[in-house]
C-alpha cells in the first residue's frame, strides 16, 4: 500500500473562523480519503520564534475590534493599498521565513492549504529560494470585503466564497484559472445532519414543537443580552437557545434574565450543527463563520452587531440577498421578529428560502477534492532553473540575517506543469 498523501493545513486563532474552516476541511479529507491521506493542522503562530507582536494579534484581536474600532478600521483600510501591502508581505517573509521553513521540513507535505492569509508570502519565498514548489491552496474566509493580502498570484488555487470575492481576486491580478467559488468550508456534520427539527430538539432536551431561536454570542458581540431581554417579552410561544461562545460574562447575564419562555443557556458547545438544524432562526453578529454556517443550514438571520472591516461586507451580502435583517437596537430586533411572524410567518419562510439559496454547505468537500488533486502533482524540484526574483529575495533575507540553510527532505519529483 502506498504511503498516505500528506496535507498540511495552516491556520490561526484570530477569531473562530480560520480554525473552524481548517477543521472542516480536515474532516472532509478524512471522510473522503481515510487512510490514503494524512492531515495535519498547524498554527505557525504557536512557535515561540514568531515575534510577540504577531503572536499577540490573535489575543488582542477582540480588544482591538471592540475597544478601538476606528483604529482597527484605519489599519485594515490602509494596509489594503498597494504599497503598504507590498511592504507587509516583505516584512512577513522576513519574520516568518525560518518558522515556515522548519514546518515544511517537519511535515513534508504533498500539498498545503492555508485558511489564514499571512503565510502565503513566506511560503512562496521559501519555494523561490529553494527552487522547489509544493502546491498551495488558499481558502478565503471572508464573504465580501476581502483584504488584498488574501490574493497572492503565486498560489495554485484561491478558493473564494462569493462572486464578489472572485471579482476582487481578479481585480488584484489573479488569473481566472486560479480562482474558484466554493464557499467557506463548514463542518461536514452540517451536510450529514438529516434529522427532523422536532427529533433534534427532543435529543437536545428542548421543546419539540415550538418556534426556536438560536442566539450566538462571544466577547465580540454587543447588545445581545439587551436584545434577548426585549424578545423575552414578545408575547408569542417560542424558546431560545443561547450560546455564549466562552464569554463568561455573557453566560452569566443570559442566566440572570427573568425568562418568561423556555430557554437553554450554554457557555460553550461542540455540537453546533445540531443546534443550527434544530432552530428556526438565528441571532448573531456578521462574522464570516457564523453567517456561513447559518446559510448552510438555511436559517433566517437577525444581525445585532457588525464589526468594522470585513464584517460590513458580510452584512451587506446577507441582507441584500434577502437572508437577513439588521437590528441595530433591541427595539429594532422586536420589530424584525414581529415582521418575520406576520401573515403566518411568511417573511420568516422567505428569509429561510433565501438563506438556503445563498448557502454552500458542501464547500469543505470541494476543497478536500481540490487538495487531493494537488497532492498528485507535487512537490516539484526546480533546482538548476532560473527563478525570477530569487536574487533580490536572497539579498533581503541575508540582509536581515534570516538563515537560508536547507535541510535534507524527501526526494522531490522532477519539474512538471501545474494545472
Amino acid at each position: 500500500m502506498p504511503d498516505p498523501k500528506r496535507i498540511l493545513i495552516l491556520t490561526a486563532d484570530a477569531g473562530f473562523g480560520h480554525r473552524s474552516a481548517a477543521n472542516a476541511i480536515a474532516a472532509a479529507l478524512e471522510e473522503l480519503y481515510q487512510d490514503q491521506c494524512r492531515v495535519d493542522i498547524v498554527n505557525p503562530y504557536d512557535d515561540r520564534r514568531v515575534p510577540f507582536f504577531l503572536r499577540d494579534t490573535q489575543n488582542d484581536y477582540d480588544t482591538m475590534v471592540r475597544e478601538m474600532p476606528d483604529l482597527y478600521r484605519f489599519g485594515y483600510d490602509a494596509s489594503d493599498a498597494t504599497v503598504p501591502h507590498a511592504i507587509m508581505e516583505s516584512a512577513l517573509t522576513v519574520l516568518l521565513y525560518e518558522v515556515m521553513s522548519d514546518l515544511l521540513q517537519s511535515y513534508h507535505p504533498d500539498a498545503i492549504i492555508t485558511t489564514y492569509p499571512v503565510y502565503q508570502a513566506p511560503l512562496v519565498s521559501i519555494f523561490t529560494v529553494r527552487r522547489t514548489y509544493i502546491p498551495l491552496i488558499t481558502v478565503v474566509t471572508d464573504l465580501v470585503s476581502v483584504h488584498r493580502i488574501w490574493f497572492n498570484k503565486n498560489v495554485d488555487t484561491c478558493l473564494v466564497p462569493t462572486q464578489f470575492a472572485r471579482d476582487l481576486a481578479l481585480a488584484y491580478g489573479l488569473p481566472e484559472s486560479k480562482v474558484q467559488i466554493t464557499g467557506i468550508p463548514v463542518h461536514p456534520d452540517i451536510v450529514r445532519n438529516k434529522s427532523a427539527k422536532a427529533e433534534l430538539r427532543r435529543q437536545l432536551g428542548w421543546q419539540a414543537d415550538m418556534l426556536t431561536i438560536l442566539a450566538v454570542g462571544s466577547r465580540r458581540v454587543e447588545r445581545l443580552t439587551e436584545t434577548l431581554r426585549v424578545l423575552n417579552h414578545f408575547g408569542q410561544p417560542m424558546q431560545f437557545a443561547v450560546v455564549a461562545g466562552k464569554d463568561e460574562e455573557l453566560y452569566r447575564q443570559a442566566q440572570a434574565i427573568d425568562w418568561h419562555v423556555p430557554h437553554y443557556i450554554y457557555e460553550y458547545i461542540t455540537n453546533m450543527p445540531d443546534l443550527l438544524h434544530a432552530s428556526d432562526a438565528i441571532i448573531c453578529k456578521a462574522g464570516g463563520l457564523i453567517l456561513t454556517e447559518s446559510l448552510a443550514s438555511g436559517l433566517p438571520i437577525m444581525l445585532v452587531d457588525i464589526l468594522p472591516g470585513q464584517e460590513i461586507g458580510n452584512a451587506e451580502y446577507v441582507v441584500n440577498g434577502g437572508a437577513a435583517d439588521l437590528a441595530e437596537t433591541p427595539v429594532d430586533a422586536l420589530e424584525v421578529l414581529y415582521h418575520w411572524m406576520m401573515d403566518g410567518a411568511r417573511l420568516l419562510k422567505e428569509r429561510a428560502s433565501n438563506s438556503a439559496r445563498l448557502g454552500k454547505p458542501s464547500a469543505a468537500y470541494r476543497t478536500a477534492e481540490l487538495a487531493w488533486k494537488a497532492t498528485e502533482l507535487g512537490p516539484l524540484n526546480r533546482r538548476g532553473k532560473r527563478i525570477a526574483g530569487r536574487p533580490g529575495l536572497v539579498e533581503l533575507l541575508s540582509r536581515n540575517k534570516v538563515p537560508l540553510k536547507e535541510r535534507p527532505g524527501r526526494k522531490r519529483r522532477h519539474e512538471q506543469p501545474i494545472h
